[in-house]
């Protein structure tokens, strides 16, 4: 990306002065970790976050972002019974050692218990059953899952199986985890009450919500831990507490004691650690950026949602804003179509990273126009 332009309006610089006292740090025992808000999308925090890593379980994620759009457009009924496969009894079962729902070989269990089992037990069983009974195997239940996310914005992803059971082609990151539970929690508001209940039973058998963080009373209601031995532990948290919905992912700590301190650490510095400054309203204009060759020379960026800075408390030198791209930005320009990053820091520290998108379409110039911004490009180059 290449920076360009100036602070971005006068009321950011207007609050350059908010305190004298020394930036907040924070920091995390997490090899990757990132920290969203569900609104705007933007990340307060990142550690690692573009990088590849093994999702475990937390990959069931997409395996119920794909039953639940089912479900919503009626292409499936939660009351519908799909069957137990050796291969899901054998390999998700107790059989396999990992987590299960302990669903009988050759039963028919209801879509609606095998979406509780995946998400309060991270059922293994469950899972496989879901993706046989929608797509046949996994290996064609996979392949929608990468459909989906690529239609949600994913850029790190590849998804081979339900389950996130270890697989060398299998792999997410933390930014595209959290990106998974920020469309979980938007588009299907009637099914994400799941993710906070306590316990499920099934086959008489008794068994907790492995999110722990439901308990300890900081406002976590979702969504989804993971555990291998290569990758170690992670979790996707969510939390509304303190006035705002926000994302955490933290993952590779090395026990569940760990991890779920860490994530109530990332969690709740979000939602105590920042002070809220709304400064753009929904749809309005942040800058305008370049569109070489398009039929406007110009387009408007905005945000999804209002955009407000979140000032660490106790910051000096805060905030210098930037809004950065790639450049040069070519038509056509959908609008809605990400284009650019309002990047704030304080004291040179980057402390929030706010996605931009194109607040109207640019189609192709004519020949004029795509000439006159060639002879821009010999004689200026795109900074």
């Amino acid at each position: 990306m290449h920076k360009l332009g100036h602070f971005i309006a006068a009321m950011l610089l207007a609050l350059t002065a908010f305190s004298t006292a020394q930036a907040q740090e924070f920091d995390t025992k997490a090899p990757f970790a990132i920290l969203m808000d569900y609104e705007s999308g933007t990340v307060l925090f990142n550690k690692a976050g573009d990088e590849r890593l093994e999702p475990a379980s937390m990959a069931k994620l997409m395996t119920l972002a794909v039953v639940f759009d089912l479900l919503q457009t009626n292409k499936l009924q939660p009351t519908d019974e799909f069957f137990i496969s050796e291969h899901a009894w054998r390999d998700g079962g107790a059989r396999s050692g990992g987590s299960t729902m302990f669903a009988e070989l050759n039963s028919k269990v209801p879509v609606i218990d095998l979406v509780r089992s995946v998400i309060i037990q991270s059922g293994n069983d469950a899972a496989i059953a879901l993706a046989e009974g929608v797509a046949g195997t996994e290996t064609a239940f996979a392949q929608m899952m990468n459909r989906l996310g690529q239609e949600i914005g994913l850029t790190g992803s590849s998804f081979v199986n339900a389950t996130g059971l270890p697989d060398p082609d299998q792999y997410s990151t933390a930014r595209d985890l959290a990106t998974i539970a920020r469309f979980l929690i938007a588009q299907f508001p009637e099914y994400y009450p799941i993710f906070a209940e306590k316990e499920f039973t099934w086959n008489k058998i008794r068994q907790l919500n492995r999110n722990s963080l439901l308990e300890v009373g900081i406002g976590v209601d979702g969504l989804k831990t993971g555990h291998t031995e290569a990758s170690g532990y992670g979790e996707v948290v969510s939390t509304d507490a303190g006035g705002r919905r926000l994302i955490g992912v933290l993952h590779g700590m090395k026990s569940m004691n760990e991890r779920a301190e860490e994530a109530r650490k990332l969690i709740t510095w979000g939602t105590r650690g920042f002070e809220l400054v709304p400064v753009y309203a929904e749809g309005q204009e942040v800058r305008k950026v370049p569109v070489y060759g398009g039929a406007e020379a110009e387009v408007a960026v905005v945000g999804k949602g209002t955009i407000s800075l979140f000032l660490p408390k106790g910051a000096q030198n805060c905030p210098q804003a930037d809004v950065v791209y790639n450049a040069p930005i070519r038509p056509p320009v959908a609008k809605g179509q990400q284009l650019a990053m309002l990047i704030v820091k304080c004291n040179d520290k980057v402390v929030q990273q706010t996605p931009l998108y194109a607040g109207a379409d640019v189609a192709d110039g004519d020949i004029v126009r795509k000439a006159t911004d060639a002879l821009k490009e010999l004689a200026l180059g795109w900074m």
